[in-house]
């Protein structure tokens, strides 16, 4: 990937600023800044209008080809995009699991019908999904999958998926429609051998999604329990019994481009961390600026490091390395993001212990809730010890990890 903006691409970045200045204005305006991780709960109805708005105007899906419905951009372009949407601040889309991560899965392994299905859908807007892999007894172990699914004759006489089986830390389950579930299909089997990738309405009785309180206030996360749900024969992704592939070449989607964007969310909370220095005297402490000063050098390096990942994705080199780009990203990014949060606390002083009260006693402020919360970004999406294993085991070729009897 060439990483020098061209002629072509400064005019690109251009169009889209420009479309995004002029179209976030009026109602739309106020949405700035909302929504995130931490913070989905803010403005959900406002920001999902806000999500069909660019779907009308050919802003989602940017990267998928166009006989799905996507934009066709090149790599490069989608960072523009994704960086210039986030130095906007646009509200936070409300739809990233469809768009980046199932979306290019059924590009991938969906078949021509789940494509015409299930596409369009997410393109517009129009259907939200959740992701159903992680569970109380599994956690970051995938294939420790304790969710079954078998088939049987359905009401129609079609044979359809029953399901049982729990979920945990479900994002955004209670406010999606459909969630992609790894089960356990086939009796006897164990580890990754015997499951399904099955595409599951959450909008039936055999489901209930409790969401789950967090620090911050918000719950976005979610347990889903199925308890005899249903889903069409037909809505397997892959074939039955191989869904660990597909489930893997799901999460080779998970730190894509639109991760680029990340970084310049970052800049701009580091930007506020620094001013609030600036205001109540902080950054006169050197050990502070020296702090503040590191933080900012390492997100340039993070970012770097980023542009350099995608270009070894994109030329099949990360594979042939073992495929260690995204864990390096994940490990690095994660562990800068909690140390802003720490930082931001010593920054704020005595006034980071008190909750700004009023009407809402656990009103916290930005940088309370960025404490808060990025204590939760080594653990996420891949804890770091699952990463260090990856890097370890997958790249370095060191013997893998001794399991508990």
């Amino acid at each position: 990937m060439n990483l020098t903006e061209g002629p072509e691409d400064r005019a690109f970045r251009a169009e889209i600023r420009q479309w995004l200045g002029d179209h976030l204005v009026g109602e739309w305006a106020q949405l700035r800044g909302l929504g995130g991780p931490g913070r989905e709960h803010e403005a959900h109805d406002e920001r999902l209008a806000w999500n069909r708005h660019l779907a009308e105007h050919g802003w989602t899906a940017v990267g998928w080809p166009t006989e799905h419905g996507g934009r066709g951009l090149s790599l490069w372009q989608q960072v523009i995009f994704h960086e210039e949407y986030a130095r906007s601040n646009a509200p936070a889309g409300v739809n990233h699991l469809g768009e980046q991560l199932l979306g290019p899965t059924l590009i991938a392994f969906g078949t021509p019908e789940q494509q015409r299905r299930f596409l369009p859908e997410i393109v517009g807007v129009r259907e939200l999904w959740a992701q159903g892999y992680s569970e109380p007894g599994a956690g970051s172990d995938l294939a420790n999958v304790q969710t079954r699914a078998r088939l049987e004759a359905g009401p129609s006489g079609e044979p359809e998926w029953v399901i049982d089986g729990q979920k945990v830390w479900t994002s955004l389950a209670h406010l999606s429609d459909w969630c992609f579930v790894v089960a356990r299909t086939e009796a006897g089997s164990s580890r990754h051998h015997g499951l399904s990738f099955l595409l599951v309405p959450l909008r039936q009785d055999g489901v209930e999604v409790r969401p789950i309180e967090q620090l911050t206030g918000g719950s976005e996360f979610n347990e889903v329990f199925f308890t005899g749900a249903r889903t069409a024969a037909d809505l397997v992704v892959g074939e039955p019994g191989r869904g660990w592939g597909v489930a893997m070449g799901l999460l080779g989607f998970e730190r894509g481009v639109s991760t680029l964007g990340q970084t310049v969310g970052f800049a701009r909370e580091l930007e506020s961390v620094v001013a609030r220095a600036k205001e109540n005297g902080s950054i006169d402490d050197p050990v502070v600026r020296d702090r503040l000063a590191a933080l900012k050098a390492e997100l340039a390096v993070i970012r770097s490091f980023a542009l350099r990942a995608l270009a070894l994705v994109e030329g099949g080199q990360d594979s042939a390395a073992g495929g260690g780009a995204g864990s390096i990203f994940k490990l690095a990014w994660a562990t800068w993001h909690r140390t802003l949060g720490e930082v931001a606390m010593d920054v704020a002083g005595r006034d980071g212990l008190l909750t700004r009260g009023g009407d809402a006693p656990y009103d916290l402020d930005e940088h309370q809730r960025l404490f808060l919360f990025s204590r939760a970004d080594t653990i996420y999406g891949g804890s770091d010890e699952i990463q260090r294993n990856i890097l370890a085991e997958k790249v370095l070729g060191l013997p893998r990890e001794p399991k508990g009897a």
